[in-house]
């Protein structure tokens, strides 16, 4: 990298005092006061955040228990209901690790407490609901980290970098896939609410439907009401660094989405098999470019041997990047002139950005108009499976101009009668 060291580059991206081990806890450099944040959910995603926080909250109470003991905080900031968390003045910031169908709800409601916000991707269930967000988060002049970890890795920041230099020369085309072997969900009837759990609560503003075992814990990213299938899963770490790479400020121009249940015969509504493509206009004089995003969930035969990863095609060269830390440069000749592997990192790298950016008043390394850039595919490419049809996307008004049954998909149906948590505009 020329003229920059790597720590220098990294301390710029807002990280280096992290990578260095200088901020392991959230402990001002020269200063007493911390950071007090609290934990809006509990489950898989939400125990990373365990140790640090000030206040656990989850409707399903035998989680929370487990979050209060982990995180030493005492019965009062043990809570199912986040409001408690959003009204106490003394904290700064949540996280929220919800299902899908709380992310935007949850982190909007955060935003007009005056609190910062990490929430984990993707931030929004629905298009509408990320433009609310991003709204509320600038209205409210608050930092929200969107949770794609991958724009706080050092070795995918060094390799973007890479990218954005013209190592490969005029980046057109990414390729990124997520493939692996998905569990069977099977078929299940509706059966009575377990007692530890207030679901009245857990389904929030989304529409009210019968507590039912597989589609709840996790199982719930594979149904409409609740999640965005795998493409808004797994997908959306693929999807965010292929766009990051190609260098794209901007919403996409045209949405081609094919697939559907291939393998699974479960009752799951998302598909397990999709090849969805995004071209982006050429605007301001530079080229079209286009994002090809594939997924299989029913197979280990992966490409290039990473479940997951990105192929970037340039004007003089190629490039291949994977989340699991993995890095070759092609030439023209398809002939491998660099190859490189990332060292471990700390695993709440991501978080210690947010908590930076907080401090300093800089941006985080994956700010909400990142993350709403990038989910802006994952709704679109959902769409476009669900209807069938390609969709034309007008980036200035943000509107479906070929499908006014599509445009109806930007947003969602919410509960019958309302609901405190439902955002204001949908």
């Amino acid at each position: 990298m020329p003229n920059t060291t790597r720590r220098s580059f990294l301390k710029k991206m807002g990280v280096g005092a992290a990578v260095a081990g200088l901020t392991p806890r959230l402990q001002a450099a020269g200063a007493n006061e911390r950071v007090r944040w609290g934990l809006i959910g509990c489950g898989q995603r939400g125990r990373w955040f365990f140790e640090g926080a000030d206040y656990v909250c989850d409707p399903d109470k035998s989680r929370l228990a487990v979050a209060a003991e982990k995180s030493g905080v005492d019965a009062a900031h043990a809570v199912t209901d986040l409001r408690r968390i959003l009204d106490d003045p003394a904290i700064d910031a949540v996280v929220i690790a919800t299902p899908d169908h709380w992310h935007a709800p949850a982190a909007i409601l955060a935003c007009e407490a005056g609190k910062h916000v990490y929430v984990e991707k993707p931030c929004s269930h629905n298009f509408r609901e990320a433009q609310l967000l991003l709204k509320a988060a600038r209205e409210n002049n608050v930092v929200v980290q969107h949770g794609t970890q991958q724009r706080s890795t050092p070795f995918t920041i060094e390799a973007i970098q890479k990218l954005h230099e013209g190592v490969i020369g005029d980046v057109l085309v990414a390729k990124a896939w997520n493939i692996q072997h998905r569990d069977n969900i099977g078929f299940a009837e509706p059966t009575p609410v377990p007692a530890e759990v207030d679901y009245d609560m857990w389904v929030g503003p989304a529409e009210m439907i019968p507590f039912q075992t597989n589609r709840f814990h996790s199982d719930w990213h594979w149904w409409y009401n609740f999640g965005t299938g795998d493409i808004g899963n797994d997908g959306a770490h693929d999807i965010d660094y292929a766009r990051w790479g190609l260098g794209i400020d901007a919403l996409p121009s045209k949405v081609v989405a094919l697939g559907g249940k291939y393998f699974y015969d479960d009752a799951q509504q998302f598909p397990d098999t999709a090849t969805c493509i995004f071209e982006y206009a050429g605007e301001d004089g530079r080229t079209p470019r286009q994002i090809v995003f594939e997924m299989l969930l029913w197979t280990k035969n992966y490409p290039l041997n990473c479940d997951s990863g990105v192929e970037y095609f340039g004007t003089a060269g190629k490039m291949f990047l994977s989340k699991r830390g993995k890095m070759l440069i092609y030439d023209e000749q398809n002939k491998v002139v660099e190859e490189k592997r990332g060292e471990k990192e700390p695993p709440l790298l991501h978080f210690e950005n947010f908590v930076d950016a907080i401090r300093s008043g800089r941006k985080p390394s994956a700010d909400i108009l990142e993350g709403f850039r990038s989910v802006a595919l994952i709704h679109l490419a959902n769409i476009a499976l669900r209807t069938g049809h390609s969709l034309d996307f007008d980036s200035t008004t943000e509107q479906i101009t070929n499908d006014n049954s599509a445009n109806g998909l930007l947003s969602r149906q919410y509960r019958d009668g309302g609901h405190w948590a439902k955002p204001t505009g949908v």
